[in-house]
């Protein structure tokens, strides 16, 4: 997707976009230089967050999160990434 500067700076967010980060007229964003380009991340409030992850079916300890990322981070050195 792609979007166009106007001459005052300004560029309208496409609107698959907007619906998937949830954003509305009015909230606010970061941006952060990445050595590809820029990232954008909507500063969204703690209270949205609720409810956009779903709750897992049982718990999850902490040594199984740990697992999970290691794993996580093996599979994507493979990958090259």
């Amino acid at each position: 997707m792609e979007a166009t500067l106007s001459r005052q700076g300004q560029a309208t967010i496409p609107k698959a976009v907007r619906e998937r980060l949830q954003i509305m007229p009015g909230d606010r964003f970061k941006f952060f230089f990445h050595p590809d380009g820029v990232i954008i991340l909507p500063k969204i409030a703690t209270a949205r967050l609720k409810g956009m992850i779903p709750k897992p079916e049982q718990p999850v300890s902490l040594e199984g999160i740990d697992r999970a990322m290691e794993e996580g981070a093996t599979e994507r050195f493979r990958q090259g990434s």
